[in-house]
C-alpha cells in the first residue's frame, strides 16, 4: 500500500449459528476501506444478497460497525508509517505533492466558487494589451491622438469664452466700484456680484456638459473600435493604414506597459484637502482634462469616490487614535497631529490616482503635505518621511517598477532654501529612501527598477552638482566593464 492510494480492499469474515443444526455458517465479503457509505443499509444489501436469515441482522450490523473502525484506523496508521518512512528516505516527490494539492483546490474551486465570467473591464484589459502589442500599435496611438485633439479643441473654446466672459465682468464691476457711491449702492455692487458667479456657472457647465458628451461618445466609439480590430487582426485582415497624424512619443510607453508588471509610478505633494486645484495638482488635473480617460474613472470622478472613502478613512482614524501613538512623536509632529483637521487628512497620509492619458505615468502618489518641510531638522520619523515608506512599499506590492519622486520634498524653490539647505534634505530623503528599498525587498513583491529624484524648478547648477555628486555617494551604483577586443590573443598572466 502505498501513501497515494485512496481505498484498499479488506475481507470480512462472518460467523453466525443456524436454528436447525449446530452447524455454523461463514460469510466472507470484500469491504473497501475507508467505507463512506451507511453500514445500515450494508447490513440490508448482504442479507437480501446471500438471504441470510433476518435473525442475524443485529448481529451482523454489530461486526461490520466494529470490522469497519478497525480497518479504517490500521489503514490511516499504515499510510502515516509510509509517509514517514518516505519522508525519511527522501523519497517524497515535492512536485507531486504541489500537483495533487493544486488539483484538489482546483476541483473544490470548480464545484463550489460561484461561477461568473469576465467582466466587461476585464475583457476590454485584455483586448487592449493584445493589440498593443501587435502591428496595430501605431493605429491605436493614432487614434487616441486624434480624440486628444478633439478634445483639445472643444476644452480651448470654453477656455477663449471663459476668460472673455470673465475680463467682461472684472471690467464692468471695476467701473461699478469707481462709481460708489455716487452712481451705485452696496446693494447693486452685491448684485452684480451675485450675477456674475450666476453667469459663470452657467457658463462653465454648459462647456463642461458639452466636454463630458464628447469624451463618453468617444469612450464609447473608441472600445467599439478595438473590438473591430480584435476580430480583424484574428482573422488577418489588413489593419487600417495610418493617416498622418503625429502622436506623442512617450504615449507609446505608457501605452505598452498599462497592463503589465513594469507601472510608472509619481509622487505628487498636496495639501490636505482631497482634490484641491491649487499648485501642481491644478495643472494634473489640466493635462488629464485634455484628453479621454478610456480604461479608468475620470480624475475628477476618481477625487470624488477618494473624498467619500477619506470620511470613513478619517473617522476611523479619530476612533482609535490615542495617547499611546503620541509617545514615539516629537513635540512638533504632536502639534501637528492635535492642530489637523479631524474632517481631513493628515500630514503624511496617501492616497491614489490611476492614468493612462498621462506621458509616462500611469499611478500618482498624491501626498499630504504642510508648512513643517521648510524646516531644516526634520528627521527620518517625519510624518511625510514616513509616508514615503509607506509609498515605496505600495509600489513593491502592485508592480510599480519605476518611481519618481522630489527629492527635496519640495516642487519650489523658496528663499530658505540655501546650499546647506538642500544638501542636508537630500541627504536625508537619499539615505531614507535607500533604507526603505533594503527593507521591501526582504518581503518580496516587484523590484524598484528605477528610481528617479526630482528637483524643483529653479535650483541652482551649484546645488544641482552637490546633489548629483551625493548620489552615488549613497546608492551603490553599477560601473560598467568595458573589454577592449584585440586581433592578436594574449594568454593571462598566472599570478
Amino acid at each position: 500500500m502505498t501513501s497515494e492510494q485512496e481505498s484498499v480492499e479488506r475481507k470480512l469474515s462472518f460467523v453466525f449459528p443456524t436454528c436447525t443444526s449446530k452447524d455454523e455458517y461463514c460469510l466472507e465479503v470484500p469491504i473497501h476501506v475507508p467505507f463512506s457509505g451507511s453500514t445500515s443499509e450494508l447490513t440490508q444489501r448482504l442479507i437480501s444478497t446471500f438471504k441470510l436469515p433476518p435473525y442475524v441482522e443485529k448481529d451482523l450490523l454489530q461486526a461490520l460497525e466494529s470490522f469497519i473502525e478497525e480497518e479504517t484506523t490500521k489503514y490511516h496508521d499504515e499510510v502515516a508509517e509510509n509517509l514517514v518512512e518516505n519522508a525519511r528516505r527522501d523519497d517524497i516527490d515535492v512536485e507531486d505533492v504541489i500537483k495533487a494539492w493544486e488539483r484538489a483546490f482546483r476541483e473544490e474551486t470548480i464545484e463550489y466558487a460561484e461561477r461568473r465570467g469576465a467582466t466587461d473591464e476585464e475583457l476590454f484589459s485584455t483586448v487592449y494589451h493584445k493589440l498593443v502589442h501587435s502591428p496595430a500599435l501605431e493605429a491605436i496611438l493614432q487614434v487616441e491622438h486624434s480624440y486628444a485633439l478633439a478634445v483639445r479643441e472643444l476644452t480651448g473654446q470654453r477656455d477663449e469664452q471663459v476668460a472673455a466672459l470673465t475680463s467682461k465682468q472684472t471690467e464692468e464691476m471695476s467701473r461699478a466700484v469707481e462709481g460708489v457711491p455716487v452712481y451705485n449702492s452696496e446693494q447693486d455692487i452685491n448684485e452684480m456680484a451675485a450675477r456674475h458667479f450666476e453667469d459663470q456657472n452657467l457658463l462653465h457647465g454648459k462647456w463642461n456638459s458639452e466636454v463630458d458628451t464628447l469624451k463618453e461618445n468617444q469612450r464609447k466609439e473608441y472600445r467599439e473600435w478595438l473590438m473591430k480590430m480584435l476580430e480583424e487582426h484574428q482573422t488577418n485582415v489588413t489593419l487600417p493604414t495610418p493617416v498622418c497624424l503625429d502622436p506623442q512619443p512617450q504615449r507609446l510607453q505608457t501605452a505598452l506597459t498599462l497592463y503589465s508588471n513594469d507601472l510608472y509610478g509619481l509622487v505628487l505633494l498636496t495639501d490636505n484637502h482631497v482634490g484641491s486645484y491649487s499648485g501642481l495638482t491644478k495643472e494634473l488635473s489640466h493635462l488629464c482634462q485634455h484628453s479621454t480617460e478610456f480604461h479608468f474613472l475620470s480624475m475628477d470622478d476618481q477625487l470624488e469616490k477618494i473624498r467619500e472613502e477619506v470620511k470613513d478613512a478619517v473617522s476611523w482614524r479619530n476612533s482609535h487614535w490615542n495617547q499611546e501613538h503620541l509617545v514615539t512623536l516629537t513635540s512638533s509632529e504632536q502639534q501637528s497631529r492635535r492642530l489637523g483637521s479631524t474632517r481631513n487628512l493628515q500630514t503624511g497620509d496617501v492616497y491614489v490616482t490611476k492614468h493612462s492619458n498621462l506621458a509616462e505615468v500611469h499611478v500618482v502618489f498624491h501626498m499630504v503635505v504642510d508648512d513643517s518641510l521648510r524646516s531644516s531638522d526634520i528627521n527620518s520619523r517625519h510624518p511625510v518621511i514616513l509616508g514615503l515608506r509607506n509609498i515605496l512599499k505600495t509600489a513593491c506590492s502592485n508592480d510599480i517598477t519605476t518611481l519618481t519622486l522630489p527629492v527635496l520634498l519640495m516642487h519650489e524653490m523658496t528663499e530658505e532654501m540655501t546650499v546647506s539647505w538642500c544638501t542636508k534634505r537630500a541627504e536625508l530623503v537619499f539615505k531614507c529612501v535607500k533604507g526603505f528599498m533594503i527593507e521591501m525587498a526582504s518581503w518580496g513583491g516587484s523590484e524598484l527598477k528605477n528610481l528617479q529624484f526630482l528637483v524643483p524648478k529653479g535650483i541652482s547648477e551649484e546645488v544641482f552638482v552637490t546633489l548629483a555628486t551625493m548620489l552615488p555617494s549613497i546608492f551603490r551604483v553599477s560601473n560598467p566593464l568595458v573589454f577592449k577586443v584585440s586581433s592578436t590573443p594574449h594568454t593571462p598572466k598566472s599570478g
